[in-house]
């Protein structure tokens, strides 16, 4: 696989493809072509799955806005995303497959997108277009893998896989959020759904006064979990869920599934915000609308599942097919047509290039195809198409690093889509034709088409297999982040990324990947609870509500480095670092001589019967 541009120093992806576009003759094309393109909205929302939309025949929300534009645009009626949202969110942004752009999962170290690879952002910012990012990221919170290292110019973002995860601000909880606005964080007023949107829309406003083509990326947090609905909205569902026909709902899921459907409704809200504004300021004919979500449903298989098996994580049906809307009207695409044929989020960024008719180096490669011809009814999407579903699955049952980790991607995983056939871990077999549902494994009676699928799985994975698992290294001491704040959620397979997970004083060791961008003299700060609370090592929360550990020291180790503290060798044997910490201590700080190269990071807090490695670690280069 040759990917469209190699860079040898972090954070010049975007001018070094700048500089390959005016080296030749495009980027003076592209910017004279401006005023003509049209601009580009991607809304993607997180955990809404296929059912939820009530022109899916959900019985229960409303989505009047969604359906509006269901109407209106080109509906991918067969359209596959990963069961997990950060692959999604690496194949839309690069082309790719997960296996091919590094994030395979949605932590333990694993959904850092490989830094050399150009994303659309960098693509569309090398067009001349302004680029902005809203809300949900999910791709990395350290530099070389923040949005505003990856192309986006505008940004309004919280890291990993949801509000209230360990990178994320403390305390957050949707509403008058603490978030990151160009690398530094600012308090917000408002809903979560809401603010996002907001500040999409100045950002849409201040691009087309410049008279600037613009990429929006809405990324919400909703209806992801923790499931908080603005009070209306969780009202309006509960009402509905008394209606009689819901009573064989529980009462306990009843009031989850208000939440959930809640933030759908506020979703479909501020589409309907989105549109009525692009239309008011003139921009809806010339502006490209995206919607899609990241995987399937995480409450339909209780309630509505649109006639499928499964959900989000899973490799049903249920898990990765998703609705894709998409409206162009001046560019015809608003007549509210079917595409059929197997479609993926991998085509969406040569699809989008083509609409708008970027030219990219004669050495670009995609994973997914463009869809123009099929969305302009040219041609239909090739029956024989096959799609590979891959991704790394949960180490919840690991806790400590170790090579045989759950999140680890093997060829076995795999789904394995073929007109309606659905191949799934190389072992079973069903036909969506005769049995939607999934629930008839006819592996056995069908051995040609196993075997035809199968060797597209192999052919598939002898190319991406070797690189599938390499792991990404934040970077540490680099001047576009310094100092850095690591945290658990890029331990190398193992899982700590919910703040719960921190209040609980979960007992996981693992270690962190770093690269030194240049030697010189680091300071560690090892942290259980994070600078804006800055609790003691020992204690709880003022809360009540965290678990107080009995640490008495903090020990630090660092692979392949050559000196100790600053001016001492390191001895033979040499075991690591360690500090006696007391009551009051709300951190140990190590600072050490480090030479420019790959380390690896290893802390502990420990006491009589607690071992855990360092939640938060805030590295300075002096």
């Amino acid at each position: 696989m040759s990917y469209f541009i190699r860079v040898t120093h972090y954070g010049l992806v975007q001018a070094g493809l700048a500089l390959l576009l005016l080296g030749s003759g495009l980027a003076t094309d592209c910017l004279h072509a401006q005023v003509e393109r049209p601009n580009v909205v991607v809304v993607m929302t997180d955990d809404q799955g296929y059912p939820e939309l009530s022109a899916h025949g959900n019985p229960v929300v409303q989505t009047p806005n969604l359906d509006a534009l269901h109407r209106q645009g080109c509906r991918l009626t067969d359209f596959h995303v990963a069961p997990m949202c950060a692959p999604t969110r690496g194949q839309l942004l690069t082309g790719l497959d997960a296996a091919r752009n590094g994030a395979i999962n949605v932590s333990s170290g694993r959904a850092l997108l490989r830094p050399e690879l150009p994303t659309m952002a960098d693509l569309y910012a090398g067009a001349g277009y302004a680029t902005g990012l809203f809300g949900k990221w999910h791709l990395g919170a350290n530099f070389p893998f923040r949005p505003e290292d990856r192309g986006f110019q505008e940004t309004v973002w919280f890291p990993s896989s949801h509000i209230g995860s360990v990178p994320d601000f403390w305390g957050n909880d949707y509403f008058d959020d603490t978030y990151i606005r160009n690398g530094q964080p600012q308090a917000f007023q408002g809903y979560c759904t809401d603010v996002f949107f907001d500040e999409a829309l100045e950002f849409i406003k201040r691009s087309a006064d410049a008279d600037r083509p613009f990429l929006a990326y809405i990324s919400t947090n909703t209806p992801h979990g923790p499931l908080r609905a603005k009070p209306a909205d969780r009202q309006a569902l509960t009402t509905r869920l008394a209606s009689p026909q819901f009573d064989k709902l529980k009462p306990e899921f009843k009031k989850r599934l208000a939440q959930y459907l809640g933030m759908v409704r506020n979703i479909d809200t501020n589409m309907g915000r989105l549109l009525e504004f692009l239309q008011r300021e003139g921009l809806r004919d010339n502006t490209i609308v995206v919607f899609l979500t990241d995987n399937g449903s995480t409450h339909g298989s209780r309630y509505y599942n649109a006639g499928m098996r499964g959900q989000k994580t899973e490799l049903w049906e249920g898990g990765h097919r998703v609705p894709c809307l998409i409206s162009w009207p001046q560019g015809g695409l608003d007549r509210g047509r079917d595409v059929g044929g197997l479609t993926q989020v991998q085509d969406l960024l040569p699809t989008l290039l083509d609409l708008c008719q970027l030219k990219t180096p004669t050495s670009t490669r995609f994973s997914g195809i463009s869809l123009v011809p099929a969305l302009r009814g040219e041609r239909p999407v090739s029956e024989d198409r096959m799609l590979i579903i891959n991704y790394s699955r949960m180490p919840n049952f690991i806790n400590y690093p170790t090579p045989f980790s759950q999140s680890i991607m093997t060829r076995d995983q795999a789904a394995v889509l073929w007109k309606r056939w659905r191949l799934l871990e190389d072992r079973e077999l069903y036909n969506l034709e005769t049995d939607p549902k999934q629930q008839q494994d006819v592996f056995q009676k069908h051995p040609e088409v196993v075997q035809k699928m199968r060797r597209e799985l192999y052919d598939w994975w002898r190319e991406v297999g070797p690189q599938a698992n390499q792991p990404q290294r934040v970077v540490i001491g680099h001047e576009r982040e310094n100092p850095s704040r690591l945290t658990a959620c890029e331990w190398l397979d193992v899982f700590v990324d919910q703040q719960g997970q921190v209040r609980r004083g979960v007992e996981k060791s693992g270690y962190w990947l770093l690269d030194v961008h240049q030697a010189g003299t680091y300071e560690f700060e090892l942290r259980r609870w994070p600078r804006e609370i800055d609790r003691p090592l020992q204690g709880g929360l003022a809360d009540g509500n965290g678990t107080a550990l009995p640490i008495q020291q903090a020990r630090f180790f660092l692979s392949n480095y050559h000196h100790l503290d600053v001016g001492q060798k390191r001895p033979y044997g040499f075991e690591g670092l360690t500090r006696q910490v007391g009551p009051e201590d709300t951190s140990a700080t190590f600072t050490v001589a480090l030479e420019k190269g790959p380390i690896a990071l290893h802390t502990w807090f420990q006491g009589d019967e607690t071992l855990l490695s360092a939640y938060y670690v805030y590295v300075t280069r002096r």
